[in-house]
């Protein structure tokens, strides 16, 4: 027994651990942690709360099914700064569940079914700043207070659908906070000065629909509490079917300066409520959300004005002009009406107006709210209005009913094709989202200083449409439909590169071709077009003399290489063969007429006919002298002036005569050179020699000569000055008979030749 009682402590610590131990085994583990140790475990069907890491700095629990947090739950998580238990419907917390949560600054329980608040929950937690108990169906804060450690508390939600009262010692502890938001809409009892010990306070939003219909003296005195100039004071969740008494609340509305309406619901009779409530208020801004207006469309302002006799285009925009009085004097000084959105700018009180989600119930206007078809011809406006945006109302034209006091004119996303109007001081213009062609005419604008014109169909536009707007500064014309053209592709990236006068402010990349099809999508300065697409005359004219300038390069080089004449003899070379071959076909039927007649034709100049006729002729024609030791026949000389046929084409008979002969002889001299006959006999020879070969030719030089004497075009010739032995007439007679017996032995051939 003895030691069974020494024992006793450590078996129930053990069954203690034992049974801890059972317990972690039956909790489940969430390992949706990030490497910033934020663990994100929302809608995952918990029922307990899970095992996450130690090291986990954000805990995000919000939308499952944890009843109950225990005292073990959150051990080990001291480290741990935000805490989000929204939405599980927890009805039950342990304590100390929050005691070793050490470093929490974040804790929310907002929407679940927490009908006590234990102050012991938030004993430990000196460092939270942020807390939110909102929705929950208690019926008071707890006592004592809650938040009575809670010294650094910043940001404070509290309140539900079952706060019945608020004591004065329930905030004690809070000194100053940057947000209060409290839901009150059934608060039944509420001790003056609660919230007045709070300084400074950033911003307050109240819902204090009950209290406004039953019970204003209390909601006045909320607001009396709250009310500092410095204060952003939001007022949601008002349902307005009747007249409210305004006195209880002026003292306190007073000295608001910033004030937002969310959720506001106004009958045609609680309308003379807020026109009360802020006639006078020196307010700076006023923000409407969601204001719904639920009477038939008559209105009745302060001065008991029918408001649904207006004029018919504006009508909607008046009766928010007239229910918010403040504004309709005339220093509005900004008006936007965007789909249901309508903004007021009212310098006189200096006061900010938005009014968003507008929604008209049973009035007759509705339609025209949200978006204008036409425009009315002429109308009136305050004489201060500034800046007017009607976009998106798919206005198809605009007529002179636009006042020529704006500064600013938004007109974006409508179905507009054209604008003009005088409007001489205004500064900016949007038109982007329209179907605009063109840019409009600068003239009527003076003073406009930034264009946009964005998302419309502009094929292109100049330097000169910049130019009609004397103090454009700005433009964004991006998102159309442009044809590349070179002079607009080559303005546009100049403005793009900040060369021009006008800076365009939006994105290069929003400059895109339209067309031609082969750019189509291409960036505008990305395209780089050709000479001939950009300059055609230009590139023609250039071109043109470039192809003259060669021409005549050409034409002299082909003048210099004898091209023309190697042409010319090539044409008479075929002309003259065809001649050949009919001749050739006629001999063929002739037997009496052989081909080859003469044993050489003479090519000679008339210059030097002396020296052919009585040197030549007679010394190859007639038989040589009794006494020579080997006498031999004469030969046959084909002579032009003796052997050609008269009324033949001249080149014919050159060709017959070169055809019919054996040999050819060239008697070269200067004369010969310079002869235009014997450039005819030299040419047809000189074609003759690709087909009769090389010993066709015999060369006699009359005088020296040499081969660079003959013109370059005689290549062949040349070349057989070159490579051919020629006969050199001697000047010596004693060597002549030696000239005329290798002449005739020439002519004759290796058959015949003399001993």
């Amino acid at each position: 027994m003895k030691h069974l009682r020494i024992l006793a402590p450590f078996l129930f610590l053990s069954l203690i651990r034992d049974q801890t131990a059972n317990r972690d085994d039956l909790r489940p583990t969430c390992r949706r942690c990030d490497l910033h140790h934020s663990c994100n475990c929302s809608f995952g069907g918990f029922t307990h709360v899970p095992m996450v890491t130690d090291q986990a700095l954000s805990l995000d629990l919000s939308f499952n099914n944890i009843t109950m947090v225990t005292q073990d739950d959150l051990m080990g998580h001291s480290q741990l700064r935000a805490l989000d238990l929204h939405g599980n419907g927890l009805a039950e917390i342990h304590p100390s569940a929050f005691d070793s949560l050490w470093s929490l600054e974040e804790l929310d329980l907002s929407d679940n079914q927490l009908k006590f608040l234990n102050p012991k929950w938030f004993n430990k937690l000196e460092p939270l700043k942020h807390l939110n108990l909102i929705n929950n169906p208690y019926s008071f804060l707890g006592s004592p207070s809650l938040f009575l450690g809670l010294s650094r508390l910043r940001r404070l939600m509290f309140g539900g659908p079952d706060l019945k009262e608020l004591r004065r010692e329930d905030l004690s502890g809070v000194t100053h906070l940057e947000e209060l938001t409290v839901q009150a809409n059934n608060l039944d009892r509420y001790d003056a000065g609660t919230f007045g010990d709070i300084w400074p306070l950033g911003h307050v939003t109240l819902s204090l629909h009950g209290p406004f219909l039953t019970n204003p003296a209390l909601a006045a005195a909320m607001l009396n509490d709250v009310s500092y100039p410095e204060t952003q004071l939001t007022l949601s969740d008002l349902r307005l079917a009747h007249n409210v008494s305004v006195q209880p609340f002026k003292d306190s509305i007073n000295i608001i300066r910033y004030l937002s309406l969310h959720n506001v619901s106004l009958s045609d009779e609680a309308c003379g409520f807020l026109l009360a409530l802020l006639d006078g208020v020196p307010l700076r801004s006023l923000s409407l959300v969601g204001l719904t207006l639920t009477g038939e469309g008559r209105w009745v302002a302060a001065n008991q004005t029918d408001l649904s006799s207006m004029d018919e285009f504006f009508a909607s925009d008046v009766i928010i002009l007239d229910i918010l009085k403040f504004a309709m004097d005339s220093e509005i000084q900004y008006l936007v009406q965007h789909q249901k959105k309508l903004s007021i700018i009212n310098s006189k009180v200096k006061i900010t107006l938005h009014i968003q989600n507008i929604c008209l119930h049973g009035a007759p206007t509705v339609e025209r709210l949200t978006g204008y078809r036409s425009m009315p011809t002429s109308c009136s406006w305050p004489s201060t209005l500034r800046y007017l945006n009607i976009s998106r109302a798919k206005l198809t034209i605009v007529t002179p009913c636009l006042p020529k006091s704006l500064e600013v004119l938004d007109l974006s996303y409508n179905d507009l094709k054209e604008f003009v109007l005088t409007l001489p001081i205004l500064r900016e213009l949007h038109l982007s989202g329209n179907k605009f062609l063109r840019l409009p005419a600068g003239g009527p604008y003076h003073n406009l200083q930034t264009l946009m014109i964005q998302s419309n169909t502009l094929n292109t536009f100049s330097l000169s449409d910049l130019q009609s707007y004397r103090r454009l500064e700005n433009l964004e014309a991006g998102h159309n439909k442009f044809v590349c053209s070179c002079g607009f592709v080559t303005f546009l990236r100049s403005q793009l590169t900040g060369s021009g006068d006008v800076k365009i402010t939006d994105k290069h990349q929003t400059y895109v071709c339209d067309s031609p099809l082969y750019l189509q999508g291409e960036a505008v300065s990305h395209v780089s077009l050709s000479i001939i697409q950009c300059q055609p005359v230009l590139f023609v004219s250039v071109s043109c003399g470039v192809a003259l300038l060669l021409g005549i390069l050409v034409a002299g080089l082909l003048w210099r290489c004898h091209a023309f004449w190697f042409l010319k003899m090539t044409w008479a070379w075929l002309k003259a063969t065809r001649s050949s071959q009919r001749r050739r076909r006629n001999r063929n039927t002739e037997e009496s007429d052989p081909l080859l007649s003469f044993d050489a034709f003479v090519s000679y100049s008339e210059e030097d006919a002396s020296w052919v006729e009585n040197l030549l002729v007679p010394e190859m024609e007639e038989p040589s002298d009794s006494d020579s030791e080997s006498p031999t026949s004469p030969l046959t000389l084909c002579l032009h002036k003796r052997d050609f046929l008269p009324g033949h084409w001249i080149m014919d008979n050159i060709m017959s005569a070169i055809e019919r002969s054996r040999r050819t002889i060239f008697v070269l001299s200067e004369n010969f050179v310079q002869s235009d006959w014997c450039r005819y006999e030299l040419d047809f020879s000189h074609f003759w020699l690709f087909e009769a070969g090389g010993d066709a030719a015999i060369l006699i030089l009359l005088e020296p000569l040499s081969k660079d004497d003959v013109p370059k075009r005689f290549c062949k010739l040349r070349k057989l000055m070159s490579s051919t032995t020629y006969l050199e007439w001697p000047q010596d007679e004693e060597r002549r008979p030696e000239f005329w017996r290798s002449l005739r032995n020439a002519l004759r051939g290796d058959n015949e030749q003399e001993n």
